[in-house]
C-alpha cells in the first residue's frame, strides 16, 4: 500500500475538492492507496489585561472540523481507505512529525490562493514542509 498523509486545515468553509482530486488521481488509488487525514489545531496564546487564553484551553481531540469530515467522506466514497488523526501544535512541525511517526510514503498539503506576485512563494507552513521533508510532498493549489 502507498500511504499518504493528507493535511487538512479546519478553516475551509467547504470541502477542499482539489485535495481529494489529487489523491483520487494517483495511479491505482482505489486499490493501492491508503490515506491518513491529519488536522492540526494550531497552537497559540493570547494575552491582554483581562488574562490570557491558550490553545490548550480550547483544544478538543475529538472536535474534528467539518472540512476534515468532508474530505474523509469523499475519499471513502471513491473507495479509498482512510483514518483520521488530530494533533495540537505548530502545523508544519506536527505534519512532519506525524509523517515520520507513520512512515508515510508521501505528504499532501493545500496551498492558498495567491496574487500573481504571491504565487512565486508558498505560505510558511507549505514552504517549511517542502524544505524540511525527506518524503515526496504534493501541493494542491485552489482552482481559479
Amino acid at each position: 500500500m502507498y500511504h499518504v498523509l493528507l493535511a487538512v486545515s479546519g478553516d475551509h468553509e467547504s470541502t477542499p475538492h482539489d485535495l481529494v482530486e489529487l489523491v483520487t488521481d494517483l495511479p491505482s488509488a482505489t486499490e493501492e492507496v491508503e490515506v491518513t487525514i491529519l488536522n492540526v489545531f494550531e497552537e497559540f496564546e493570547v494575552k491582554d489585561e483581562g488574562g490570557s487564553v491558550s490553545s490548550k484551553d480550547l483544544y478538543e481531540d475529538s472536535a474534528t472540523p467539518d472540512a476534515v469530515i468532508g474530505v474523509r467522506d469523499r475519499l471513502e466514497d471513491a473507495g479509498i481507505p482512510t483514518s483520521l488523526r488530530r494533533e495540537h501544535g505548530d502545523p508544519g512541525e506536527e505534519i512532519l512529525a506525524v509523517a515520520d511517526d507513520l512512515d508515510v510514503d508521501a505528504i499532501v498539503v493545500q496551498g492558498r490562493k495567491r496574487s500573481p506576485v504571491g504565487k512565486a512563494l508558498f505560505g510558511s507552513v507549505t514552504q517549511g514542509i517542502l524544505l524540511d521533508s525527506t518524503r515526496p510532498v504534493f501541493v494542491s493549489t485552489p482552482g481559479e
